[in-house]
């Protein structure tokens, strides 16, 4: 395929304007930033905690970029990672951006909760904590003893901080717990969080520390074979009929067409079906910042951009970033049609 800024600057300026008009920015709801690259669990599904050369985003790498958040209308920031709360200056990131009148969520292995409950008070607007499963299998997955426990001890501390605050779970569904999603939604109501939601693992991409991807023998301790998608499905189907209450209330944030895109997820892994492009328009409305800097239209995809070297309005609407979205093919996409999440939200166009 030829280059296509290529092609739109050998053609008239205001060919080109249209040619990229439909893919620049105009505004960037939602930015995810990584505070911090390491992470303090050794889970199974990722090899973060395998990094040793730790990288964080300072104060002053955000100030420089806040008229870039304020020009695209940024209104919701997530903290990931890697474990955010290592980065030692992370509620300072956090205030910087509230006083700009910006959503902070903060999301992490809860293993800081408790001691750090103050701070998450005062800082985020709310919590997503990782949880994969009732205590010994949550525990056995991230490889760190109590870890559940002390996540819910850290729940309670907040909630003794701030009563309100909206601490919800994230599931991510693997060979470990696929049989244990329902006692997982039993130990989010237990803990007194406000929901759950469920994503399958991601085995085939080279995000979470895999640049050059995982061997087989890495992905079959992960995926699922034959038999255990077939236990995934029903486990998923109880869920469907048996927390009717908990989908239709929301506790259990997914639909059932959803969940059972879970299933669907692994089948396709194993070749049974097709593999689809979730719905998903997030390299339109939103990025991710790394500790390093980098911008990413997604999780997954290349970066476009560093922040030490450009605003970030100029990176979302920069030559490289234009010719990926005006590029790609969702459908056709190799890693769209392998992606675990999505993004939708309506977008602004000029």
């Amino acid at each position: 395929m030829k280059d296509l800024v290529s092609i739109a600057i050998s053609r008239e300026p205001d060919t080109a304007d249209t040619y990229f008009s439909a893919h620049r920015v105009q505004a960037l709801p939602v930015v995810v930033i990584f505070p911090h690259n390491r992470c303090n669990c050794r889970c199974v599904m990722c090899d973060i905690w395998r990094i040793r050369e730790a990288e964080e985003i300072i104060p002053d790498d955000l100030r420089q970029q806040l008229s870039s958040f304020r020009e695209l209308g940024v209104r919701w920031v997530v903290f990931s990672g890697g474990e955010p709360q290592l980065n030692q200056q992370w509620s300072c990131l956090a205030q910087l951006l509230r006083a700009e009148g910006i959503r902070i969520s903060l999301l992490t292995a809860g293993l800081l909760l408790k001691s750090q409950s103050r701070a998450i008070a005062d800082s985020v607007d709310d919590v997503i904590v990782s949880l994969d499963g009732p205590a010994a299998v949550h525990n056995g997955i991230r490889r760190v003893p109590r870890a559940f426990e002390r996540m819910a001890e850290g729940v309670e501390a907040l909630r003794q901080l701030r009563p309100d605050m909206i601490v919800r779970a994230r599931c991510t569904v693997q060979k470990a717990n696929h049989r244990s999603l329902d006692a997982t939604i039993v130990a989010a109501k237990e803990i007194e969080l406000n929901s759950i939601s469920f994503l399958a693992a991601d085995v085939t991409s080279r995000a979470f520390n895999r640049p050059e991807g995982w061997l087989p023998e890495r992905k079959d301790g992960v995926a699922l074979d034959s038999a255990e998608v077939d236990a995934l499905d029903e486990e998923i189907e109880g869920i469907i009929g048996g927390h009717r209450a908990d989908l239709e209330s929301g506790f259990v944030v997914e639909s059932a067409e959803k969940l059972r895109r879970v299933v669907r997820h692994f089948r396709a892994q194993l070749g049974q079906v097709e593999g689809m492009a979730p719905r998903c328009n997030a390299p339109w409305v939103s990025a991710v910042i790394e500790a390093s800097g980098e911008v990413r239209p997604c999780f997954f995809h290349r970066a476009v951009g560093n922040i030490h070297r450009r605003g970030l309005q100029d990176i979302v609407n920069g030559a490289e970033a234009l010719q990926f979205r005006a590029s790609l093919d969702m459908e056709s996409d190799p890693i769209c049609r392998q992606c675990v999440c999505s993004l939708h939200i309506p977008r602004q166009t000029g």
